[in-house]
């Protein structure tokens, strides 16, 4: 039976901080939290007997601290560029990559600029600051790559003006300055694992669930997930943090325990996160399986959601701009609605099916619920047919991926050859199944309105579960 929700400090906290980072005129809620805030501290103490009271004014304080701080991580999210001198008169730029170059249709090759310098003609020349998205020409890519975060650069351009910001169309390459030589080893393993995985059909996929590299990705297979729903399989997350960690638990927890292995287990990831580089939706992962290790070793206690909700108030303090980004929207509503809606749905159908087949599926569907607003919202249309699809491309991905690691593991001996039939079959056998999944239509409609009855049927779960919890509960009492 699924534990009842309770209502933690750091819930109340995280509830709070996501008002105060999403929701317009945050300010003024605030005011209205600190009033409400006052109003019961003041009844609490005419009576200090008065428990209910006291704990309102300390859930209010919470609620309030956590309003204000989301408020606060909302405007140091804001990124504002400075150019110095006159957009129009910009010539070329100087700055250093934030991010792994990325190849998009065309050939073209993007990456995020953190800029130090703007030019113009007559050696007109100007500090900048911000952030600016680069569009190099193709052939750059190859040097771009090999250089990789943290890299200075220097190019000519245009600067151009979009619905969503600035971009700047780069029609040069100049390196200034190499990155650190930590981010040179990390680019060297980047591609020395790119180049062992290119000689294959499925080399692609593996790079993007092992790595996240997707330049190499059949861009008509990227299309097929997002078609079938399950886009949410190639964008590494919990899921694949979850078989790293699977597999670690394997290997460490016998010969070391459970303890060290965590902590073991805890190094891994952060060396993984390093090579991977900066993903919101990893990152959430990340931060929930180092707190998760935490509450091993008796830091807190191990309560799922109220270590979702202190992961969610570290990575907007750490990363306050990563808290506007889609994935990282996604991945923190997923899993509420997993833990929310997904547990309680688990415990009304238990019985009713194998577990095996039950819990991915009463998953996903906590995950839809929970999403389904927001993916109507950013991308117009949703996909229930991911919920069916995921149930048998999740297992597979997983199969996937673990024979992919084992692959790389043995290519290092020249043995890998003898799993290049087993993946490509894996990766057939995936192609077809969002093939057909994604010939089924997708629901487009107004987003407020799938809001709604996404809300509606997550009530009506979680008050099923609950009389069914007082229903068991009355007969063992009776019993």
């Amino acid at each position: 039976m699924v534990k009842p929700l309770r209502l933690t400090y750091v819930l109340c906290a995280a509830l709070g901080a996501a008002a105060g980072f999403y929701v317009p005129g945050a300010k003024y809620l605030l005011s209205i939290a600190l009033v409400v805030l006052c109003f019961f501290r003041v009844l609490s103490s005419l009576d200090p007997a008065i428990r209910r009271m006291q704990l309102t004014a300390l859930y209010s304080a919470v609620f309030a601290a956590g309003l204000s701080l989301g408020f606060c991580a909302s405007q140091a999210g804001r990124v504002n560029i400075y150019f110095g001198i006159d957009e129009k008169k910009i010539t070329a730029i100087n700055g250093v990559l934030l991010e792994d170059p990325r190849i998009i249709s065309g050939g073209r090759i993007m990456a995020a600029v953190s800029l130090k310098e703007c030019a113009g003609a007559g050696r007109l020349r100007a500090t900048a600051t911000g952030e600016l998205l680069v569009f190099f020409p193709e052939e750059s890519a190859a040097r771009l790559k090999e250089f990789g975060r943290g890299t200075t650069v220097y190019t000519e351009g245009k600067l151009r003006a979009s619905g969503t910001g600035w971009t700047y169309s780069a029609e040069s390459l100049h390196i200034v300055k190499p990155a650190s030589a930590l981010e040179r080893m990390r680019t060297g393993i980047r591609l020395n694992i790119t180049e062992r995985f290119s000689g294959s059909q499925w080399g692609g996929l593996a790079l993007a669930l092992l790595v996240g590299i997707r330049d190499n990705l059949d861009v008509n297979l990227s299309v097929l997930y997002r078609n079938a729903g399950c886009s949410f399989i190639l964008a590494l997350s919990g899921m694949h943090l979850a078989v790293l960690a699977s597999l670690i638990a394997l290997l460490l927890k016998k010969p070391l325990g459970l303890k060290l292995s965590a902590i073991a287990g805890a190094v891994i990831i952060i060396l993984y996160c390093f090579i991977v580089g900066p993903m919101p939706s990893l990152n959430r992962a990340a931060l929930m399986y180092l707190l998760g290790v935490l509450a091993v070793l008796g830091a807190f206690p191990k309560e799922p959601l109220s270590i979702l909700a202190l992961s969610f108030l570290l990575q907007i303090i750490i990363s306050p701009a990563s808290g506007n980004s889609i994935s990282f929207i996604l991945s923190y509503a997923a899993l509420a609605g997993i833990l929310i809606i997904g547990m309680p749905l688990y415990s009304l159908l238990s019985g009713k099916a194998p577990d095996f087949i039950l819990q991915p599926f009463t998953a996903s569907c906590g995950a839809f619920l929970a999403t389904a607003g927001i993916t109507a919202f950013t991308f117009g249309i949703i996909a229930p047919v991911g919920i069916a699809a995921g149930l048998l491309l999740v297992p597979l991905t997983t199969i996937f991926m673990i024979g992919s690691m084992l692959w790389l593991v043995l290519d290092f001996a020249s043995f890998s050859f003898i799993l290049n039939v087993p993946l490509s079959v894996l990766y057939q056998l995936m192609e077809k199944t969002v093939s057909i999944a994604g010939r089924v239509a997708g629901i487009s409609g107004k987003p407020f309105a799938i809001i709604a009855l996404s809300l509606v049927i997550s009530l009506l779960i979680i008050r099923l579960q609950h009389r069914q919890r007082a229903a068991i509960l009355k007969q063992q009492l009776f019993s």
